[in-house]
């Protein structure tokens, strides 16, 4: 059965425009990646966001003369569609000979853009380079996992019955791992990310965990899905109080992904890691 993104450029030959060209963008439907998942748009156990950072963004202002910037993208994660990150790309490269007359125009006509595609609505926000700059290079919270001593010889599907935990033993806690890496399911190229645990529930054996999020490692899934993955499996282990999961992703053609799921309200950090 063909994935949904054979239909897009992704792994394609594609011809670069540079005049705005919003026909680009793929959006490919979330729902059948739900229903592998036991869900609907209805039953969502999860409210959440993915922040899409562009580091290739550049137009023209009415003199002709060009303007470079950061965007971050958030779009709902509950919205009908993804995004296909090539058209994403290729939908930006439209903008580098497109005039237009103020920043807030810019901002206006991309929303409309990404809202039409994901379904939902898409917040945009362009920023300067010397105000990413000032924020510097941001660690992840809690604990780090990754120089626990584990045996690991899974590595082609997400195994669920890896993950172990205490279920006498209430705790909250932050764990990370920077050793994330699935494939794209079209193209097969590495996603390289760092994953974020955050909870309050029995206690999960940080071991487990990272056995678990190894077995992602020649999995075929989008960043979004592979996230999901994660929350569901979690949330079924430890019927948590609370849980949140996210990824913060390596940036591929000037874009990095970050799906962010949660069961309570999110405060988004969108500070860059070393690696992205």
């Amino acid at each position: 059965m063909q994935h949904p993104a054979e239909h897009s450029p992704l792994g394609k030959s594609s011809a670069y425009i540079a005049t705005y060209s919003p026909g680009l963008l793929f959006p490919i439907p979330r729902a059948p990646k739900w229903a592998e998942l036991g869900l609907s748009a209805e039953t969502l156990p999860y409210r959440g966001v993915d922040i899409w950072n562009c580091y290739e963004l550049s137009w023209l202002l009415p003199s002709g003369k060009p303007v470079v910037a950061i965007g971050e993208f958030e779009i709902p994660a509950d919205s009908p569609n993804i995004i296909e990150s090539k058209s994403f790309k290729l939908y930006l490269n439209s903008l580098n000979q497109s005039v237009f007359a103020s920043r807030e125009a810019l901002v206006e006509v991309m929303s409309n853009d990404l809202s039409a595609a994901a379904g939902k609505p898409v917040a945009v926000r362009l920023r300067t380079l010397d105000e990413v700059g000032a924020e510097g290079v941001a660690p992840l919270p809690g604990r780090c996992i990754d120089e626990l001593d584990v045996a690991i010889e899974h590595y082609h599907e997400p195994l669920a019955e890896l993950l172990r935990c205490d279920a006498a033993r209430q705790v909250e806690e932050c764990l990370h791992s920077h050793l994330l890496k699935s494939n794209c399911p079209v193209t097969g190229q590495p996603d390289w990310g760092s994953v974020v645990v955050e909870y309050r529930g029995a206690a999960l054996q940080p071991e487990s965990l990272l056995a678990y999020l190894v077995s992602f490692r020649q999995h075929a899934d989008f960043h979004e899905q592979c996230v999901e993955r994660i929350f569901l499996d979690l949330q079924r282990l430890l019927q948590p109080e609370k849980l949140m999961v996210y990824a913060r992703y390596v940036r591929r053609g000037g874009l990095d992904i970050n799906p962010y799921r949660s069961t309570e309200a999110l405060s988004v950090d969108n500070r860059r890691l070393v690696r992205q």
